[in-house]
């Protein structure tokens, strides 16, 4: 048995919006991750159950070793097929927006959205949400979307409904948005749930190894490179940084998805609560955040790169070189040894 945690009142205006509808749009986030794709496909598959007609647009690419899930060769990348997407928003009925909690995570998606005549619903666990959505389901405490997808379905009464291809989605979803359920996953209700999506047929290690135990010869070489030429320690103040150019992408033939994971690596290092990996894109610098304890990632993400998200996971971007943002990271790090855990691990030189 697990908690209500969605309100009753908003389980009731769900209900009601699916009931009114038959053309609903799932959107998500720029670069799609596994909680994005996941909870937006496992809502999918759930609408197709009661023969409504979903789709699902997304900003951009989601990466290759995502590819497998069911249902994502349906997915429309709207940065691929921008007429094609346009013409579906302004045929909605309902958008429920998954996994994010600003306008500008829709990146140029955004105003194809915002200017649909649709209803929209906002599910996400990320803190501080706009108010662009008229449904507002936001739950920072919980692990990831794809769990909230899985407490909504089991709310409105429809657990039968869970086929075998929704339940891999959300298990996928919650378990790379959690590490493999190594942060962000303390909760006991989240292995209820695993258990039930186990019932259903769910491969747990046969998911692991597809996220995680399909990388092509040069991701493996990128992540070497890396850690021996690009992992930077700072040991005073339990930190650690590696950094990505352009051209060194270019070097390993980058493709989208391949630098996922490297931001966790540093923090098997003795002493680094602490990771920051910043790869330069067309126009920004993509920067993520994670941490151990109770350093705060999200409030680093907030303070110096406009971003934001969990404790130990976040996120943000540069508009500045990527040289001028390594220095203004290496400037703040004096600013944020106060909340470093009392007796955390004292690193070599400390």
């Amino acid at each position: 048995m697990i908690s209500k945690i969605i309100a009753e009142d908003l389980i009731s205006k769900v209900k009601k919006a699916i009931g009114n509808v038959e053309k609903i749009t799932i959107v998500s986030h720029v670069g799609p991750d596994g909680d994005a794709l996941g909870s937006s496909l496992a809502l999918w598959h759930y609408l197709m159950s009661i023969e409504k007609e979903p789709t699902i647009i997304v900003p951009t690419a989601f990466p290759n070793f995502l590819a497998w899930m069911p249902g994502a060769d349906q997915v429309i990348i709207y940065e691929n097929d921008k007429e094609k997407a346009d013409l579906i928003f302004a045929s909605s009925e309902l958008i429920f927006a998954l996994d994010f909690n600003t306008v500008s995570r829709m990146s140029n998606m955004a105003d194809a959205v915002l200017e649909s005549p649709a209803k929209r619903i906002l599910i996400d666990h990320h803190l501080h949400p706009e108010s662009f959505a008229k449904v507002l389901i936001s739950y920072p405490e919980i692990s990831s979307t794809s769990e909230l997808i899985f407490r909504l379905i089991c709310r409105i009464g429809d657990f039968s409904k869970i086929n075998l291809a929704c339940a891999d989605c959300i298990y996928t979803g919650m378990m790379t948005d959690t590490g493999g359920f190594t942060y962000n996953s303390n909760n006991q209700e989240v292995y209820i749930i695993i258990a039930e999506l186990i019932k259903l047929g769910v491969d747990k290690d046969d998911i692991y190894r597809k996220v995680y135990n399909t990388f092509s010869a040069d991701r493996l070489r990128l992540m070497g490179f890396c850690l021996y030429k690009k992992m930077k320690i700072y040991p005073a103040y339990h930190a650690a940084l590696i950094t990505l150019s352009g051209k060194e992408l270019y070097q390993f033939n980058y493709t989208n998805g391949d630098a996922e994971g490297i931001v966790n690596i540093p923090l098997s290092v003795l002493g680094v609560e602490f990771s920051v990996f910043m790869r330069e894109d067309t126009d920004k610098i993509k920067i993520s955040l994670r941490s151990q304890g109770t350093f705060p990632a999200n409030k680093v993400a907030a303070d110096l790169f406009n971003g934001g998200g969990h404790l130990n996971a976040a996120g943000g971007e540069s508009y500045l070189t990527l040289s001028e943002t390594i220095k203004k990271f290496e400037e703040a790090l004096p600013y944020y040894r106060d909340f470093l855990e009392e007796g955390s691990l004292t690193p070599e030189g400390a």
